[in-house]
């Protein structure tokens, strides 16, 4: 069989079919690129940083192949220290010898003063033997533990980042151990983190389901308005909120002046409300609690009130009714908001930074630290990686349990 044109209609078929699949890829082709550019590739590089480890190898490259056959037992031969000593001439003509510094400091403290001293005072020497010269440069490279840190970071990649992100290290020897106590912040901040995050949910359920519950029953025009009130924070710059809640909730502001003047609080011992965890958890909630009440009221929307009438005229009292029969019928949008704010919470950064203080700061902040203050990028990376591991856990887990096609936003 053929077309008006002569064509085989199989042909004529198949063209008409590609010709709509290209169509069709065009049109998805610039949502594509702006998800890979600006989403899949960040990540990615994310990743490789938070085990990257090329600095070492990279400038110092002589050192690394004097050490590949050190047994790592006392100091190595003085074909290590002539080959630190070029590697140093090297990296501090091609300035770069400040990135060794800054890696090895990392792992121990103090090792960016002995590197950049060490690379000023060995240009001067001219011929060796440079073990006398380097020790004299800086007794720390008389101590084999010094070495054995060089030779355990000759790799191109590290574990190192996420063992620091865990409160733990390597030894001199090359074992894992915990970090001295006084190191130990991060396991502290991601427990923080998650359960101040879990009380941030549950506090904006607890506050969401009546609000929510009121506008799917209320006449339209009633719940219209509560939808506004509802929404009014989206079009409110988080910034300004946020500065809101600190003139709110200062020693001298408009809640503690109601509390000394109900009598609750004498006027020398106001509460403090802000700069701490009490700052950061009510700033949230209320930031975070229109993500809650929108899948709420989406799923209530749809719960026809005729379920209710059936259920009392079968002898339930309101309460029952309530209990057993309109709140499993929520229990999606219960899901939906708990997801939306838990995960929002815990990536949250503004918020915590400005009324947090020292002890209601999370990760994130942690994380904005080590990439603008500290530059330990590395670091940074191995923070934001395993907050996207736990992002992505959660997300399975709502998957399997609720069902991710269930999540309803208004």
């Amino acid at each position: 069989m053929r077309t008006a044109d002569g064509m085989p209609l199989k042909v004529s078929i198949a063209r008409a079919m590609r010709r709509n699949k290209l169509m069709a890829l065009a049109l998805i082709a610039p949502l594509f690129f702006f998800i890979l550019f600006s989403f899949l590739i960040p990540i990615f590089d994310m990743s490789l940083r938070s085990i990257d480890n090329s600095v070492i190898p990279d400038v110092l490259p002589k050192t690394v192949a004097a050490l590949a056959e050190w047994d790592g037992e006392d100091l190595p031969p003085e074909d290590a220290f002539a080959a630190l000593a070029a590697d140093m001439k090297a990296g501090r003509e091609s300035r770069d010898i400040g990135k060794v510094a800054t890696r090895l400091n990392y792992e121990l403290s103090g090792m960016r003063g002995t590197v950049m001293g060490s690379a000023r005072k060995i240009a001067k020497v001219e011929e060796g033997p440079y073990k006398e010269a380097m020790i004299k440069a800086d007794k720390d490279w008389s101590d084999p533990a010094v070495w054995q840190l060089l030779k355990r970071l000759s790799s191109p990649y590290t574990m190192g980042y996420y063992l620091n992100a865990i409160d733990m290290r390597f030894s001199p020897d090359g074992a894992i151990e915990a970090q001295p106590d006084f190191r130990q912040i991060y396991i502290d901040l991601f427990l923080r983190t998650f359960w101040m995050s879990i009380l941030i949910t549950g506090l904006t359920i607890l506050l969401g389901y009546p609000i929510a519950h009121l506008m799917a029953t209320m006449p339209l025009r009633y719940s219209n308005l509560l939808m506004i009130l509802v929404l009014l924070p989206f079009w409110t710059s988080l910034l300004v909120r946020t500065t809101a809640w600190i003139v709110m909730l200062q020693s001298e502001g408009v809640l503690n002046d109601i509390l000394v003047a109900l009598g609750l609080f004498s006027d020398d011992a106001r509460p403090q409300l802000v700069y701490n965890k009490i700052g950061t958890i009510v700033a949230m909630t209320h930031i975070l609690l229109p993500f809650m009440v929108l899948p709420l009221y989406s799923v209530m929307k749809t719960i026809p009130p005729s379920y209710m009438r059936a259920a009392r005229s079968l002898g339930a009292n309101q309460a029952t009714a309530f209990i057993r029969v309109y709140v499993p019928q929520t229990l999606s949008g219960i899901g939906a908001g708990s997801i939306l704010v838990f995960i929002l919470a815990i990536g949250y950064y503004i918020t915590p930074a400005l009324v947090g203080g020292t002890s209601g700061t999370l990760i994130s902040n942690q994380i904005a630290y080590h990439m603008q203050q500290s530059l330990n990028w590395g670091l940074a990376a191995a923070l934001g990686v395993i907050l996207l591991a736990t992002v992505i856990a959660l997300y399975f887990l709502y998957n399997r349990v609720v069902g991710i096609d269930k999540m309803k936003l208004g």
